[in-house]
């Protein structure tokens, strides 16, 4: 907080500017997630291998969610976001100058390493600046921003498909980066714990909680059903569809469209309700019927259609997901909570397209995302169970003293 009040910026503006950060690094992570499979199919990829290159992404962004937390509680957010940004760009243009699918998993993997870091600090950046009572209308502000991330990235990175190659694509796209330095810039440099916290300390705190494992299954439940549709959407697309790489980047824009417009009132929905984990349940419920309807269909209005009916559901459940963890919140171990929170989602993102893979690779689009569908709805049951209310308001989590010398 310090170091963004000594550079004489407003709230206000502190706040906006994080918001474009949070729209411009998820625009060059939708583009990339659009021309990489595509890439990587031209080279030869078969379905498994497209699904696991969005599953290591994912999992090297679950591996470092939680450092980055510490990271962020010790030495505040502005180093932390700057430096992912600077790694994203380049493993991202390093992918132009790979020739054959090998590389790219690694080049995958140090992007997945940045977007966790970057996740972290945009989200702990947030919760730091707003109050409780207003923290679904903030979380439903920077989701929608990266949905409007997700609706240019696609959309910028399919219309460019009809001039330039794909590993061109993948280069120009970077350029969105350079958006998110003001949000860098103008975020805290001061850290937000005094102690020198171990990660062990404040992650026991939040897992006792008692919102804590129904949350954590309700999203899990909704990463598995929307982490394979998404790995898998594009060639989907092109193999299932039979559409041309434009027309796919289109319908990713318009269902990014759909995402990002259901987050404002998403985000009031989840302040006003007394009760969030219905919420959940309805939304998953609802995007896992979808995924297996998804399957079976043809053409291009059809997928499209659906996917604008269903993907607002499964925006307002990240809403109020995010939420709950920010209210789980405290303000010395805030960058641990949403650490925590980022790894349970990239990790439940990762595992979709891996356990799943298999299914589609063998069987068919229709089997994989029927199968995902059924698990995900099962799991929802299974949250719905525990009835457990999340916290209305932030609590500080009681730490062990603090040894001496520290």
């Amino acid at each position: 907080m310090l170091g963004a009040v000594r550079l004489g910026v407003p709230e206000s503006r502190r706040t906006l500017a994080i918001y474009v950060a949070a729209g411009a690094s998820f625009a060059a992570l939708s583009a990339r997630g659009l021309t990489v499979p595509l890439y990587a199919h031209e080279l030869g990829a078969d379905r498994f291998q497209v699904g696991a290159l969005f599953s290591v992404a994912t999992l090297a962004a679950a591996l470092l969610s939680m450092p980055s937390g510490v990271l962020i509680d010790r030495f505040g957010t502005r180093t932390l976001l700057a430096l992912s940004i600077l790694i994203s760009a380049g493993s991202q243009l390093a992918m132009t100058a790979t020739t054959s699918v090998p590389p790219l998993f690694l080049w995958q993997i140090v992007g997945g390493l940045a977007i966790g870091a970057q996740q972290a600090a945009l989200f702990s950046a947030v919760t730091a600046l707003v109050p409780s009572g207003r923290l679904g209308r903030s979380m439903g502000w920077l989701t929608f921003s990266m949905q409007v991330g997700f609706f240019m990235g696609p959309s910028v990175a399919g219309v460019l498909l009809q001039w330039i190659d794909l590993r061109t694509d993948i280069a120009v796209t970077t350029v969105m980066l350079v958006l998110a330095v003001p949000g860098a810039l103008v975020a805290s440099s001061a850290p937000q714990s005094g102690k020198r916290l171990s990660l062990m300390e404040p992650l026991r705190a939040l897992v006792r909680q008692p919102s804590f494992a129904p949350v954590t299954i309700g999203l899990v439940a909704s990463t598995l059903a929307w982490g394979t549709v998404g790995a898998f959407l594009p060639i989907f697309g092109k193999e299932s569809l039979g559409l041309p790489s434009a027309q796919i980047g289109l319908m990713l824009a318009i269902q990014a469209v759909a995402n990002g417009l259901a987050r404002l009132p998403g985000g009031r929905l989840v302040d006003r309700a007394k009760r969030r984990w219905p919420i959940v349940f309805v939304g998953v419920m609802v995007w896992s019927v979808a995924a297996i309807v998804l399957g079976h269909l043809t053409g291009f209005w059809g997928p499209v259609i659906l996917l604008v009916l269903a993907t607002p559901f499964i925006a307002t459940v990240y809403v109020a997901i995010g939420v709950v963890f920010g209210d789980l919140s405290a303000a010395s171990t805030r960058g641990v909570t949403m650490g925590a929170y980022g790894t349970v989602l990239f990790l439940g993102l990762a595992a979709g397209p891996l356990i799943f893979g298999p299914i589609v690779q063998s069987y068919g689009y229709a089997a994989g995302f029927t199968t995902c569908g059924v698990v995900a709805m099962v799991l929802a049951l299974v949250m719905a169970a525990f009835h457990a209310e999340p916290l209305r308001k932030r609590s500080e989590v009681q730490l062990p003293p603090a040894s001496p010398g520290t």
